[in-house]
């Protein structure tokens, strides 16, 4: 396995917030959150950038030094991550994506 520090980083710290994500009940069907919108908000901004430069390093690291299973995963679980925080993010927004 090659050394890829901050795509480790990013994917777990993408994975704390997606959990505090969770228990804050974005994910509920009612509109009522433990946290403010706007600190929502930018929990899911920040979670997507995070796991988005994450991806990116992971996959530029990956097309340099080839291709290894646990680096890959790291890459994808990212950018799995990044469309799942950029979906939230338009969601929670008023207007946004329907529920």
């Amino acid at each position: 396995m090659k050394k890829m520090p901050f795509p480790w980083l990013a994917l777990g710290l993408g994975l704390v917030i997606a959990l505090g994500l969770q228990q804050s009940g974005v994910l509920s069907a009612r509109d009522e959150y433990a946290l403010p919108l706007l600190t929502l908000l930018i929990v899911c901004e920040f979670g997507f950038f995070v796991t988005a430069i994450g991806a990116v390093i992971g996959i530029r690291t990956l097309v340099r030094q080839g291709i290894d299973p646990a680096g890959f995963s790291v890459a994808l679980v990212c950018a799995v991550l990044a469309v799942v925080f950029l979906y939230l993010g338009f969601r929670l927004w008023p207007g946004g994506f329907p529920a």
